[in-house]
């Protein structure tokens, strides 16, 4: 989200994505100057680089050189077979593949005057229309991108795709939003392809930071037992039972243990005495909250009974205790 002709500012992003759980970045280069530069923020990048491209085919070509992972380009916006020629044997000399990025925000005139405004047979049109161009040149490393920035869209367009080709697909619902409605939107649109076993690698489109998106993305993936890693916390969305400040020591917790850092654990935070021993024992390190005060348990172990000013350093402490103890036994 940087003006990519800033090295410096770019390459402390692609760190800070990085480390949200980013694996891959896409970086456009819309300028010469930035196909100059972009070399060096391939170089210096943690994680593989997808160079954006539009209309100049020559930057392509400058990306390919400068170490790009992956050519995004629409093959039909470039000019002429001959400069697709240009961009695929560099391509694939480089050994790189290439992604279609296909748009519902800007279909090719003709086929929004065919199908009135950008239906998913539109969109599923000009993918294919991407792709013959490809083809004829015999380059078949390639993925492809359907998005448009409403879910049902976007849902339909990859589900009707993937029916008629065998690439892998890159998922993303586009401007899909502000952090609020925006990742709902992602989460739904995502969630139901990636659920039907639909798409290879993904993106979550924000307006905000790009560590979030990353984060957001992570924790799909993770909710549908598609990546391991970092903790899990189950926490209740309190209710009148409730006698502690549920919201203050769940969202404290949830801050602690993301500095303590471990992987693979499952953590209850829950607020009453129905449905909140169940889930502390269920969980590898729990609390339990009662009236101004909390159980704590660590599998399914009663293990201390603390006040609730004491509830969070308490619970932390035996975080560090657990992590420590399976640090200890290899886990």
């Amino acid at each position: 989200k940087t003006d990519t002709r800033d090295v410096e500012a770019t390459v402390q992003q692609i760190y800070a994505y990085a480390g949200a759980g980013c694996e891959i970045v896409r970086v456009s280069v819309p300028t010469k100057k930035a196909g100059e530069v972009f070399h060096e923020i391939t170089a210096r990048s943690p994680i593989p680089v997808v160079a954006d491209i539009h209309f100049d085919y020559r930057l392509a070509l400058v990306a390919a050189d400068g170490g790009a992972a992956c050519l995004r380009i629409n093959p039909g916006n470039i000019g002429g077979q001959d400069r697709v020629r240009a961009v695929v044997d560099k391509a694939g000399e480089k050994g790189i593949p290439i992604r279609i990025g296909v748009n519902g925000g800007s279909l090719e005139k003709e086929l929004l005057e065919k199908y009135g405004t950008a239906t998913p047979e539109a969109m599923v049109e000009s993918a294919l229309r991407h792709l013959e161009l490809l083809e004829k040149e015999g380059f078949t490393n390639t993925k492809i991108s359907l998005k448009a920035s409403d879910v049902i869209r976007t849902v339909q367009a990859y589900r009707l795709l993937a029916k008629q080709v065998d690439y892998p697909f890159h998922l993303g619902v586009t401007e899909a939003g502000t952090p609020f409605g925006g990742t709902i939107r992602s989460s739904l649109g995502l969630g139901i392809l990636m659920a039907e076993g639909i798409g290879d690698t993904i993106r979550v489109s924000l307006t905000g930071e790009g560590t979030e998106e990353c984060k957001v993305g992570h924790e799909m993936l993770r909710a549908l037992g598609l990546r391991e890693g970092g903790f899990r916390m189950v926490s209740c969305p309190s209710c009148g039972r409730v006698q502690i400040d549920l919201n203050r020591v769940a969202n404290e917790i949830e801050a602690g243990l993301r500095e303590i850092g471990h992987e693979g654990i499952t953590y209850a935070v829950m607020g009453c005495v129905v449905n909140g021993p169940g889930e502390a024992m269920d969980a590898d390190l729990g609390v339990a909250g009662g009236a101004g005060e909390g159980l704590i348990y660590r599998r399914g172990v009663l293990v201390r009974k603390v006040k609730e000013e004491d509830l969070v350093p308490a619970f932390l402490d035996e975080a560090r205790a657990y992590k420590e103890e399976l640090s200890k036994a290899g886990a």
